[in-house]
């Protein structure tokens, strides 16, 4: 009943808005909406160790998100319906079955303010203090359910402000998604855009900000809380609070092909639970600023043309974790947004080894840099432009959160990652061909809680080649050899895609464990094992129908610069997205 009464809500509004659109086609209204839907069935594979829960019981899954939204003068009505069966999408050891409204909304403009009620996702600045947001491919959901009012306003210089605030509950765990954690969590947010100039001179653009937030804990965790610090020694004991407060403040600097952005993030003192399991009152930190900078046009030598692109980022975290309680483990409960500081690889193997953000303390830097190289006019047929890009990442632990040294009888940090990414693309005609090499250091113990692990360092040559016909196809070859002695070994990928029309395509690909390599808790079995992959896409008007059979090893998969630590997969995959 609950269900049709929200039906009811929502389509009460577009029928009034339809009935006055007869009246006026001037008010008419605009309906629009979207379905994804994605369909599993799963074959166990021993071999691989594809057997968790969805295998021995039910082996087929059906996740669906119907999004509907209609606009009729300044108003907004949303509704999303999420169907979740035999689901393995929120926590990969189990399975999920249920269904329900998993995103509601109604909003209003009135001149220069809008307000909103029920659901919505939201960030203030980058996203480190609060972020109310979804990644569907691995299951997460932050959406804020309370009510969010927003005003725009100029100064007298005519720059551009925004005042934002909000009060409400975030949506449920991994457990029940159709429900509302319990803590309060509220915020308000400022920021804008000011120009930089005199009489004579235009001295560029700053774009800045300052937020607030809190988050006020539930009963039944306070008890929590307390009667786990009874526990501890009386040196270890501590009085929790039931409120936390952050504050942050960040700017952009623009000007001609520069850019600097810096961002501060402080949490108050709170009851988190750190490397050691155990509570501690702790406040947090988190530091960053990156700068950007580029220039297009550089001439070499008589004919050819340069354009130049670098960009340096830099975090410093310490003790960041900001949840709904503490209770909240793994991606439980998030209200702060730490994505990897790594480059966002895309290729099977090269997404292998990822640096989740660690919100109990890092200090990380990324850089990268960029150099497109025009050819000379006489041989411009056949060898177009030339891009080169390397890329370099370092991660480290905090000295707190590091090794004892005993030569210095001091903490020091421990690395946690590093990578370096070479890459060179060339334009060939109509084809494209790219070349490169990566190589890896992944701290596997600290990263997958496998303290037995040895660190995993990797080698990584890759190319991909992409060659168009005068009919419209096109044959796209893939390949990386990820050599390593260390987790489950050394693997090749191979992938073949070919557009038989600009509408349908086929792939076929297999991924060899060529060089195997395995620790005594592993549950796939040790030997040379192939992941192979089938897939089809056909795209017709405005829908998208994907049809897949892989196998698929365990693994962190990351979207978004979020990580998790997945099962191995076996099985076919159907999925549709269609927008209206």
């Amino acid at each position: 009943m609950a269900i049709k009464r929200s039906i009811f809500l929502f389509l009460f509004p577009i029928l009034i808005g339809n009935i006055s659109a007869q009246n006026s086609d001037k008010d008419k209204g605009q309906f629009t909406g979207n379905l994804l839907a994605n369909y599993q069935k799963y074959m166990r594979d021993d071999n691989i160790g594809a057997t968790t829960k969805a295998y021995r019981q039910n082996t087929a899954s059906t996740d669906a998100w119907l999004f509907m939204q209609y606009r009729i003068k300044d108003y907004s009505f949303i509704l999303r319906y999420d169907g979740f069966n035999n689901s393995p999408l929120l926590d990969p050891q189990d399975i999920y079955t249920n269904h329900g409204i998993g995103f509601w909304q109604i909003s209003k403009k009135v001149n220069d303010l809008e307000i909103t009620a029920g659901s919505f996702y939201d960030q203030f600045g980058s996203g480190v203090l609060f972020r109310a947001y979804e990644q569907r491919q691995i299951g997460i959901d932050y959406s804020i359910q309370g009510l969010r009012l927003a005003y725009n306003f100029k100064d007298k210089w005519s720059n551009d402000w925004r005042i934002k605030g909000f009060s409400g509950n975030q949506k449920g765990t991994n457990k029940n998604r159709f429900d509302y954690a319990p803590q309060v969590i509220s915020g308000i947010n400022l920021e804008g855009s000011i120009a930089l100039k005199t009489d004579e001179n235009d001295l560029g653009n700053l774009q800045v900000g300052t937020s607030a937030i809190n988050r006020t804990l539930d009963g039944a965790s306070m008890d929590w809380l307390v009667s786990n610090i009874n526990t501890y020694d009386r040196d270890n004991q501590f009085f929790p609070k039931y409120n936390v407060y952050g504050f942050n403040g960040y700017f952009t600097y623009n000007i001609g092909n520069f850019s600097w952005n810096v961002e501060g993030n402080y949490k108050t003192k709170e009851a988190i639970v750190g490397i050691d399991n155990k509570l501690h009152n702790q406040d947090g930190k988190v530091f960053y600023s990156a700068i950007s900078w580029g220039k297009s046009k550089m001439k070499v030598g008589d004919s050819s043309l340069v354009s130049v692109g670098l960009n340096v980022q830099g975090r410093h975290v310490d003790h960041f974790t900001f949840k709904t309680s503490p209770k909240a483990i793994l991606l439980d409960g998030l209200v702060s947004y730490l994505p990897s500081l790594t480059k966002q690889n895309t290729y099977r193997l090269m997404a292998r080894y990822n640096a989740p953000g660690q919100d109990m303390g890092e200090d990380g830097v990324q850089g990268e840099i960029e150099c497109k190289i025009g050819s000379k006019k006489k041989i411009k047929r056949f060898f177009g432009e030339t891009r080169i890009s390397f890329n370099a990442s370092y991660v480290q632990s905090l000295a707190s959160n590091g090794k004892f040294d005993s030569n210095s009888s001091t903490m020091k940090p421990i690395q946690l990652f590093r990578e370096y990414n070479l890459e060179v693309v060339q334009n060939l005609g109509k084809d494209k061909l790219k070349l490169g090499v990566q190589s890896i250091f992944y701290n596997q113990a600290r990263y997958e809680q496998e303290p037995e692990y040895e660190a995993v360092k990797t080698i990584t040559p890759f190319f991909e080649w992409l060659h168009k016909t005068h009919s419209g196809k096109s044959l796209r070859v893939e390949g990386q050899f990820l050599y390593t002695k260390q987790d489950q070994g050394s693997f090749a990928n191979l992938v073949l895609e070919y557009y038989l029309t600009k509408n349908f395509s086929i792939s076929a690909g297999d991924m060899l464990n060529a060089i195997p390599h395995r620790y005594p808790n592993m549950s796939i079995s040790d030997k040379i094992i192939h992941y192979p992959s089938f897939f089809m896409g056909y795209v017709h008007d405005n829908s998208v129908y994907t049809l897949a059979f892989i196998k698929q090893q365990s693994g962190v998969n990351c979207s978004g610069g979020i990580c998790r630590l997945e099962p191995a997969f076996s099985g076919v995959r159907f999925t549709i997205s269609s927008n209206f």
